[in-house]
């Protein structure tokens, strides 16, 4: 299961997440993102240019709600090219827009609204959705399962491993312990995001610094 740290407080990219970059270095993180907003352009086209650069896989996450709005994001992920493109709705406007790069597009299934992003719909509707998305043509999906208001977390988890298959099924959104990473883990799950939890200290709690905060998210992973 990958680790995607995610360079990102409360659903935005942080402002010093290229000076970030050099304080994790010594992790050797392999997954690395940001949201699309929180920062300018420019700061998106150097922070993701300094991922890759660092040979890890750069993913950007569609905070946006509105269909137009995604694409926009998808338009911009394009032009910076990020390896992965996370989140929004309207996953045929995304696909168009993305047509012809080396994206990999993992829309969020469900009813997401809001800022932070909840998830509203079922376990059947998360399933529905899944399927939906790897007939249209993407990889996988994104999953806010622990922003769920509807459902349990680990009932949409399961509902969308058993409907996408092989299609990569990624879990972001409010994992904040180990015992989360852990419950992933056993459901299945692909990838899974951490952001704010980091920032906050949450992993490591006598701790202070962000190393020790993203060894300890690290060390749960199987």
């Amino acid at each position: 299961m990958d680790f995607i740290f995610m360079l990102t407080r409360q659903d935005r990219t942080v402002a010093d997440c290229l000076e970030l970059l050099d304080v994790i270095s010594p992790l050797g993180l392999r997954h690395i993102g940001f949201k699309d907003v929180g920062v300018d352009v420019d700061r998106l086209r150097r922070l993701n240019r300094r991922i890759k650069d660092a040979g890890a896989t750069s993913y950007m996450e569609i905070v946006s709600e509105s269909r137009a709005a995604s694409q926009r994001a998808a338009r911009l992920a394009a032009e910076i090219g990020v390896d992965c493109l996370l989140g929004g709705t309207g996953p045929e406007a995304v696909l168009a827009a993305t047509a012809g790069q080396a994206i990999a597009y993992y829309p969020y299934p469900g009813l997401p609204s809001g800022h932070p992003t909840r998830l509203g719909g079922s376990p059947q509707l998360i399933a529905r959705h899944c399927r939906a998305f790897v007939d249209a043509g993407c990889p996988g999906v994104t999953l806010l399962a622990y922003r769920s208001t509807e459902a349990e977390p680990l009932d949409l988890i399961r509902a969308a491993r058993q409907a996408l298959g092989k299609a990569r099924l990624i879990v972001a959104g409010s994992i904040d312990t180990p015992a989360r990473i852990r419950a992933l883990a056993e459901a299945g799950v692909d990838a899974f995001t951490v952001g704010s939890a980091i920032f906050n200290g949450q992993f490591a709690p006598a701790r202070d610094d962000m190393l020790a905060q993203l060894r300890a998210a690290l060390a749960a992973c199987p």
